[in-house]
């Protein structure tokens, strides 16, 4: 890799030799002297290289303008520094970077026929849309670019593994991905995408290495990532094992909170893979023509849908058009029907539309919810129809409680609160409040703070979360008071406050960003005062050592914006920290 972007974790397309038995799982490895890790909301940058034992916090490398960072670890050490962090408190998550390899795929040319259009009645749905207006992000290898079926849907993309933009497809997979999902449609050539008339971004996380394609955790989160801030709304990854990662999930979470959905393949291994369900991601199971499981598919309690994987003819790189198998494509099919549904109605937010292709699915096998099919094999036509009979906006607010610390606890130091939120649509964000001010913000589940006490002065301190679904309906917990008993600083402060902008990383931001910053002082940061400010106007005051702001920059103009935090401490001591950014 030429530039190290993230934490890496390689794993297999999902995709099989036509007429090719189902493949054997390959075994377990992961990437050497790295490791993922998402800090809690709040944890200040001194603090999380405190608790690594990092001196140098260039060694923690934030992915984007998420919060999953990578870590670089001592070779051999990557086992015990994952256990040691994943059961601390200030943590979301750690985990190793595993590997797959890739599952080779073979083109028929007897294969000519599109036999899923018609199953899944995206025939039917193209009366009303084609996918206009929605860009999907194919994570992958990258994409042919020259191919006439492609060319005409590409939009600009990036290169995740070397941190460049060339998505040129180095093994051939992302060109046969991309196709199944929306190759131009209505243009008298070879084959047509389930949504034609979407725009297709390239986003390559894949590497050749000993004549096989691999791609990392960490080139799936940061290409994720990128794809959310550069207006993806689809996004679909072809590889088996990514349900595993919380790396990915918590990307997945980021692009949910922009108005997107992950789509992700179930793997072609014909077993229960025995993941643990999730709702930051839709893995898909494949289908042949009769509606029954592909020999080949992986199945479980993961799945949520499933989709035609057998048989399908698509784009090859080169120019041609070819046959293929595997569960790498039954989820950008899956994705494409996504698409229609956002194009037919774009006021739909990402939870209704994954709850439109689950109610309108074909339930197949045992009654509701099972492990080969999830909610059932999708059906574009029913799935469209939905979306566009469904005007009612969301005027339910979430609920929302502090679950720890408890009221009256004695607290000091770094403190771990966590909170209980839910909504009947979705939480998009909650916030921390300490004493009135808002200290942090967090947009993904579990919601869970790490919040600095030294940042306040001893005595009774007042805690309360704030909730926000993405209608704006907003909810507030009960206060809870805390005893804060932290040791006095020394006295006589002669240096300003060190101030760090934990995110927005500068550089193009879209949607709601959450600005967060954070302070400290040689004499604590009891006192400290920060104001944060956009463009010259002030956003948000926040006491101690945080402040946070949920900045929606579509209220903005295009082109550059400067972020700028002021902090103060109690001897009057100033220091001010920039920022920019791009919408």
């Amino acid at each position: 890799m030429k530039t190290l972007i993230a934490f890496s974790i390689a794993i297999a397309p999902a995709l099989i030799a036509v007429g090719a038995p189902a493949r054997a799982a390959p075994p377990e490895s992961f990437a050497p002297g790295r490791i993922l890790v998402e800090p809690r909301a709040g944890l200040a940058v001194g603090a999380m290289s405190k608790i690594l034992g990092v001196e140098e916090t260039g060694k923690a490398l934030k992915l984007g303008q998420s919060n999953i960072h990578t870590l670089e670890v001592a070779v051999g050490s990557e086992r015990a520094m994952v256990n040691k962090l994943k059961n601390n408190p200030h943590f979301k998550f750690a985990e190793l970077d595993q590997m797959v390899p890739i599952a080779a795929t073979l083109n028929d040319p007897y294969l000519g026929s599109e036999w899923h259009i018609s199953k899944i009645a995206a025939n039917t749905a193209w009366d009303t849309t084609q996918g206009t207006g929605v860009t999907i992000a194919i994570l992958d290898s990258g994409i042919d670019s020259a191919h006439a079926d492609l060319a005409g849907n590409l939009v600009a993309g990036y290169n995740s593994y070397d941190n460049n933009t060339n998505t040129a497809d180095v093994c051939g997979h992302g060109t046969k991905v991309a196709g199944s999902a929306a190759a131009v449609s209505n243009n008298a050539l070879g084959v047509a995408g389930v949504a034609g008339k979407a725009k297709i971004m390239p986003v390559r996380i894949a590497f050749v290495s000993s004549g096989s394609c691999y791609a990392y955790f960490s080139t799936m989160a940061n290409g994720l990532t990128w794809a959310a801030d550069h207006g993806a709304k689809i996004a679909n990854i072809s590889y088996a094992s990514v349900p595993t990662s919380l790396a990915v999930q918590s990307a997945g979470n980021y692009l949910r909170s922009k108005g997107g959905l992950l789509f992700v393949s179930a793997g072609n291994y014909n077993r229960n893979e025995g993941f643990i369900p999730t709702t930051t991601m839709i893995p898909v199971s494949a289908t042949a023509s009769n509606d029954t499981r592909a020999s080949f598919s992986s199945y479980g309690t993961f799945v949520a849908l499933s989709a035609p994987g057998s048989g399908i003819y698509t784009t090859v790189q080169g120019g041609g058009y070819g046959g293929v198998n595997g569960t790498s494509f039954a989820s950008p099919i899956a994705a494409a029907v996504g698409a229609l549904v956002m194009s037919a109605n774009p006021s739909l937010t990402a939870d209704q539309v994954q709850g439109i292709l689950f109610s309108t699915a074909v339930d197949l096998g045992t009654a509701g919810r099972d492990i080969y099919f999830g909610y059932g094999r999708v059906n574009a036509a029913a799935a469209v129809a939905a979306a566009l009979a469904i005007p009612v906006p969301d005027t339910v607010a979430p609920s929302v409680a502090i679950a720890s610390p408890a009221g009256s606890s004695t607290v000091s130091g770094l403190v771990p609160i966590n909170v209980n939120a839910s909504d009947n649509v979705g939480v998009s964000r909650v916030e921390l409040n300490v004493n009135g001010a808002v200290v942090a913000s967090d947009t993904s589940i579990p919601f869970g703070f790490s919040w600095d006490s030294t940042g306040v002065a001893n005595g009774i301190n007042s805690l309360l979360a704030r909730a926000y679904d993405a209608a704006g309906n907003v909810a507030t917990s009960s206060t809870v008071q805390v005893n804060v008993a932290n040791t006095a600083p020394p006295v006589g402060d002669t240096k300003p406050p060190v101030i760090t902008i934990a995110s927005p990383l500068p550089g193009a931001v879209s949607g709601v960003v959450s600005v967060n910053a954070n302070a400290v002082d040689d004499r604590g940061t009891s006192g400290i005062i920060m104001d944060l400010f956009v463009d010259g106007s002030l956003k948000a005051t926040g006491t101690g050592a945080t402040v946070s702001y949920s900045w929606n920059t579509r209220k903005e103009a295009k082109g550059g914006h400067t972020i700028q935090v002021v902090a103060r401490d109690a001897a009057g001591n100033i220091s001010s920290k920039s920022v920019q950014v791009s919408r």
